[in-house]
């Protein structure tokens, strides 16, 4: 596998040559950072004129990113708006002096936390109150659809990431799930999971793992169009 850049009037363009049929081209969110794999072999002039016939639906891609609602910063302070599962709540804080805890209702979340606590250690304890969410519902879809597609996850692990909502390690039958998932709907964390774990089957996005992906979820199309139209999250939140 060998990696590059190149350059095309101010856009950066990560490339990675590896053993596939065809060119992938891919403007992730949140930023609109562009990556482009191609077979190996494939000389670089082919690439660069490639990247430059498609520079209109890169534009185009970046510019429906940047254009997209974003969350303002959290202060995680009482009557702040915080969503969970695609639903939005307001945030009550209480502070007492016990060990702090967050607690959810059909409509508000209740986060405690001791006297004093600043925004940071909230983010921090809110953050761990995230991820134990994620973790209840993770490993029950994993185990459905193991069987269904006839994989095995040997492991999930959870992250924050900047320009995936998720990502596979084929050798070793490992998936990893960005946390700001937590925030969407739960088809859409399933969609991801689905997506990850065909990769363990087919580690390319060719038309084999297009045509799985199409007989195990077939509105996958529709969830990632929604996924990434959803507001995204800024650095802090998730």
């Amino acid at each position: 596998m060998i990696h590059t850049r190149i350059q095309l009037g101010g856009l950066d363009i990560a490339v990675t040559f590896k053993a596939v049929k065809h060119v992938h081209l891919s403007v992730h969110p949140p930023e609109g950072n562009v990556t482009l794999v191609a077979p190996n072999g494939t000389r670089l002039e082919v690439v660069r004129a490639y990247a430059i016939s498609k520079l209109g639906w890169i534009r185009r891609q970046q510019a429906q990113l940047l254009g997209q609602a974003r969350e303002t910063p959290r202060q995680f302070v009482t009557r702040e708006s915080h969503y969970i599962w695609g639903r939005r709540y307001l945030l009550n804080v209480v502070q007492q002096d016990v060990p702090p805890f967050i607690k959810m209702d059909h409509r508000r979340i209740t986060f405690s936390v001791r006297p004093g606590t600043d925004a940071a250690k909230r983010a921090a304890i809110y953050q761990g109150w995230q991820r134990s969410l994620l973790h209840q519902v993770i490993p029950p879809l994993i185990g459905h659809w193991e069987s269904r597609i006839g994989v095995e996850v040997a492991g999930y692990f959870l992250q924050r990431m900047k320009t995936k909502w998720g990502s596979c390690n084929h050798d070793r039958a490992h998936i990893r799930l960005n946390t700001e998932l937590v925030k969407k709907p739960r088809d859409l964390l399933e969609y991801v999971i689905v997506h990850e774990m065909i990769h363990l089957i087919e580690p390319t996005h060719n038309e084999r793992f297009i045509a799985l992906l199409d007989r195990f979820y077939p509105a996958w199309r529709e969830a990632r169009s929604e996924l990434n139209e959803l507001p995204l999250g800024t650095d802090g939140t998730g």
